[in-house]
């Protein structure tokens, strides 16, 4: 990337996300609370929806201390990311990238190993489209230059 300004692309919270966390430790909870004695059950099945609201409060809606708000490419594995907290990192992103049109994971190597997990429902659609063709292939699109009236 030249001198040019480097993209910034902003996450914003993702109902479908959350709905999938929730959903799950939900299913999770009710198989802890049917397999497992009565006590027992209901303490790992309250764990579990407890954890699942604290992963969907994080990850999903963004609510976090630590959560990505905002991501910067800036070469074909390197990327600023920006925390809620409003801290700025440079981050290695690994090769084994996972694209598809509805959400895409980036596994980040920042203080430790993390995986960001972007769904559609997080970006406008242009935005969205700009962040899968930087993972597939390590460079922002161009912008066309607008065409001059006659």
């Amino acid at each position: 990337m030249s001198g040019e300004p480097p993209v910034r692309i902003e996450l914003s919270p993702s109902r479908a996300l959350t709905g999938a966390i929730l959903f799950v430790h939900g299913l999770g909870a009710a198989c802890a609370v049917l397999v497992l004695p009565a006590p027992w059950g209901v303490a790992l099945g309250a764990g579990l929806a407890a954890l699942g609201l604290a992963a969907a409060w994080d990850r999903a809606l963004l609510r976090g201390a630590c959560a990505v708000r905002a991501i910067e490419p800036s070469g074909p594995e390197q990327a600023t990311i920006e925390l809620r907290n409003g801290e700025r990192f440079s981050a290695r992103i690994s090769g084994r990238r996972s694209v598809n049109r509805f959400w895409l994971a980036l596994p980040v190597r920042l203080r430790r190993r993390r995986t960001l997990l972007v769904t559609a429902d997080m970006l406008e659609r242009e935005a969205f489209r700009t962040l899968r063709l930087w993972a597939l292939w390590g460079k922002v699109p161009d912008v066309a230059p607008t065409p001059l009236s006659a």
